[in-house]
């Protein structure tokens, strides 16, 4: 028969992955913006502000792409259900 399988966790499939990829890019966002603007301490080895800069681009392009994939499993949700016309056996104005 086989091994059972566990009950998913967001019935989708997409929406736990959209999510957590969204709070990574905004903790990315958020820990670049304190290394380029709030930190004073400067090393000989490593530019603190590029860092920061560097976490920022790919945190935005974390977000833009979460968002797109979130956008994009929206819609196909919705394709997925077929529509259902009402039953026309009834007068609605009864």
């Amino acid at each position: 028969m086989g091994v059972p399988r566990r009950p998913s966790v967001c019935p989708r499939g997409g929406g736990y992955t959209a999510a957590v990829s969204l709070g990574a890019s905004l903790f990315l966002i958020a820990v670049g913006a304190i290394l380029r603007y709030a930190v004073t301490w400067r090393s000989s080895d490593i530019d603190i502000p590029v860092v920061g800069l560097i976490l920022m681009i790919v945190g935005i392009i974390g977000l833009i792409v979460s968002i797109a994939y979130m956008i994009m499993s929206t819609d196909r949700g919705r394709a997925d259900r077929p529509v259902v016309p009402p039953p026309r056996d009834r007068d609605p104005y009864r």
